[in-house]
Formats: C-alpha cells, structure tokens, sequence
C-alpha cells in the first residue's frame, strides 16, 4: 500500500545506548556492516554499536575528532581531527596526514564535515572561543567549510564560519545544505557536482534563541532533517524549508542525525552532555546517549563512501 502523508511519522523509541559521550556527534549507519557510528569529540573515540549483538566497540583517537567518512576499504576511514584530514585505520591505527589547512591556527578545530554524492570530503572548522551567542565574533580568527577532492586538493569553500555544522546533500548531490551554528541560519547552495562550485547561496531555515542548527541529514524525499542544539529537538524540514515533523527529546542538546537501520527507517540522534551544569544532568541524565527511533513512512539514503 503507497504511504500517505498522514503515515509520516516518527515512532517509539526502538532503544538508546548507554554511550554517556562528553560530545557525541557524527552519526553514521554502515549499510554493508550493518552497525551504528558515532565520535564523542572530546572523549576522542569513535564507538559503533552492532543491533544484531548489541555490542559496543570503543575506538580511542590519537587525537580529537570532529567528523569521518567511510571508505571502501573495511576499518579504513577519513578522519577531520581537531589539526587536520587524515587517512586513518581503526585497527592498525596507521595514520596519514591528507591536509592540515587550519593546523597552524591553534584557537580553531575541525568539526563537521560529510561525503559529497561524488566521493569527495568536506568537513568545517571552527573558532573552539566562541560561545553560544552571536557578541563576541569581533576580532577572532573564524573557520571556513574545506573540500578535500581526489587529487587531495584542499579548498576553502564557504569563509568565516563561526561554528561549521549541517552539511549534507539532496539526493541528486545538485543542492548543498549547511550551518553557522551561532548564526543560528541554515544556508542552501547550488552545488556544480562536477566542479563543486557554489552559487545561489540562500536562506532555507532560520532558529531563534537558545536554539542551534547542527548535525543534518536528508531522507529518500529531500526533507532534511536536523538536530536543534539546546532545544530538545529534531526537526524535519520539507524542501522549501518549512518545518514538517518535530521530534521532542528527553534531553536538550541533540546533537547529530542519521537514517539506518535494516529497513533504512530508523532515526539515529546522538546527543551531549558537555557544558551541562550538575544539576542539569540530574534532570537529564539521559544527555550523551544515543536514541535509534522508528520511522513510519520515511525511508533514508545510503550515504556515499569517500574514494580520496
């Protein structure tokens, strides 16, 4: 039976895992493994969760990671850690550096970042000073959106960026999505998938107040959906930017989204407890797991592996 808008729904809570990260972000469904990644920055590790045992595996960085892509090769991947793009292997640990654009800039840090349709990475940095307002972006060094091609060309894309975060794709790969965190906007952007040049930069959502727009993701419709940072949220926006489904969360800072699962309908959010005050985290103490939902109507798309 076709699906009708009215069966569009985000279902129960499948089951949530004890991660307890400092700043989990970076979720990612490994469609030929069948598992769920994620990094916690700070704690710098990136963890995975098998559903089929239950398992959790730990995987400690040799430095922070903001963001990853996987490759074609099995325990392979390309890391943006805090100083630069690495090629980096979670088993054998052999690391080689790729770009280190930012690497002499010590108050800025990589942060998000994804594969394009095309196989390219992107990942973003950001100014580690800046706090959750939009007062104090005078007189500091801002960070800038990078695209790490196959001839490993680094380019700066989009410039002076407070906080990197939202990147993602539509489904054909001809529109980019991403966000200024502390400017509280989500831009779109025309996207020459070919040359990967930008134009037609516009506005397609905005937040208001102690609400931040950071990890993104696109389903198989072109609804993006986004995690709100500080409101308890994840938010479905249609393709013109209005909003169209809103999850609420037991815990306030969600923090990135991804659509896996075996029947590609389950919602992965990770979330954060850093920068909670004790006796928030009394109140949540939820904050830092990861929360897998159902999906009822809406399916996810297989994210593309980096071929750099």
């Amino acid at each position: 039976m076709k699906n009708t808008q009215l069966s569009k729904k985000v279902g129960k809570l499948l089951f949530s895992i004890n991660s307890q990260c400092i700043l989990a972000e970076c979720a990612l469904w490994n469609e030929s493994e069948q598992i769920i990644y994620w990094v916690d920055i700070i704690g710098a590790k990136i963890q995975r969760y098998c559903p089929r045992t239950h398992g959790v595996e730990t995987f400690d960085m040799p430095y922070r990671i903001g963001c990853f892509s996987f490759t074609p090769i099995k325990n392979e991947i390309i890391a943006a850690f805090d100083i630069g793009i690495a090629r980096y292997n979670l088993v054998t640990k052999q690391l080689e550096w790729l770009a280190q654009p930012e690497k002499n800039i010590k108050t800025n840090r990589f942060n998000d970042g994804r594969t394009d349709r095309q196989g390219r990475f992107w990942a973003g940095t950001m100014n580690e000073s800046v706090a959750n307002d939009d007062n104090n972006l005078d007189n500091i060094v801002l960070g800038n959106l990078y695209c790490l091609d196959a001839n490993k060309q680094c380019d700066a894309k989009v410039l002076n960026v407070s906080i990197s975060n939202g990147l993602c794709w539509s489904k054909d790969g001809k529109t980019m999505f991403h966000a200024d965190s502390i400017k509280r906007t989500i831009s779109a952007y025309d996207f020459d998938t070919h040359t990967t040049q930008l134009s037609n930069k516009r506005v397609f959502a905005t937040t208001q107040g102690h609400r931040f727009p950071d990890g993104a993701i696109v389903d198989s419709e072109d609804y993006l959906w986004n995690a709100h940072w500080g409101a308890s949220q994840v938010v479905r926006y249609n393709p013109k930017g209005k909003i169209d489904l809103v999850l609420d969360m037991p815990v306030s800072q969600p923090s990135s989204v991804a659509i896996g699962g075996p029947q590609m309908d389950w919602l992965i959010v990770t979330t954060a407890k850093h920068s909670l005050a004790p006796e928030r985290l009394m109140i949540e103490p939820q904050s830092g797991n990861i929360f897998i939902y159902q999906l009822h109507g809406i399916e996810g798309v297989v994210e593309p592996v980096c071929v750099i």
